[in-house]
């Protein structure tokens, strides 16, 4: 039986929605899939997030990587208790309906104050090249020279909020995450100063949003 507030926070989303059909595809075009009303209060009707609570933006990344976030919710290799009791009323369809309806929207820019450039350069060096005394690569190895992503494991950075970038470094480092592949990020954290953190989390913010890769042209 579903929990009452996991079904309280799904039924925001179920009035004038339509039906999913096994696969989890809406059988109505550009409709909205159940439960995206419960991710509105934190992620923002366009899926912007919010700067301020580090809730991250959502639109325009990639539906398998979305996908993949929520099952970790509900299998508890990624913790956060609000997203871990809503994952754990989601079925498999309802999971994929919902990172593809993100996947698809238009990223909105960013509306924060650029943090110092000084702060800023030192994040740019270090998601380029790495710190290499601690053997530690840059960030840009696995999510791309422009922080776009790459495939379905490596998200897109560039844009996202600083607070949630932190946040979700300092995640890895205490070991409340473990969706990553080999355990690369885990690592990764584990070797960067709270400095550094801040430094190359207020890199990604500063550059522009991408646009996004529609969930139809993703491959499995």
């Amino acid at each position: 039986m579903r929990s009452m507030a996991g079904a309280a926070l799904l039924l925001l989303g179920m009035s004038a929605l339509p039906v999913l059909a096994a696969d989890g595809k809406n059988t109505t075009a550009n409709a909205v899939p159940p439960g995206a009303a419960s991710c509105a209060p934190c992620h923002g009707k366009q899926g912007e997030g919010q700067p301020a609570t580090g809730a991250p933006r959502l639109a325009g990344l990639n539906a398998q990587y979305l996908e993949r976030q929520l099952a970790g919710f509900k299998d508890g290799t990624r913790k956060n208790r609000i997203m871990m009791m809503i994952a754990s009323d989601l079925s498999d369809g309802e999971k994929k309906a919902l990172a593809s309806y993100y996947a698809d929207m238009a990223t909105p820019k960013s509306e924060t104050a650029p943090a110092d450039a000084a702060v800023i350069a030192a994040g740019a060096k270090l998601a380029a090249t790495g710190d290499w005394s601690k053997d530690l690569p840059g960030c840009a190895q696995c999510h791309g020279a422009a922080g776009l992503g790459v495939g379905t494991d490596f998200p897109r950075l560039a844009g996202q909020w600083a607070v949630y970038i932190e946040k979700a470094l300092q995640s890895w480092k205490a070991g409340d995450r473990k969706t990553d592949p080999m355990g690369v990020m885990a690592n990764v954290a584990g070797k960067l100063t709270d400095d550094q953190i801040k430094s190359v989390a207020a890199y990604y913010e500063s550059l522009p949003v991408a646009a996004p890769t529609p969930a139809s042209e993703t491959k499995p």
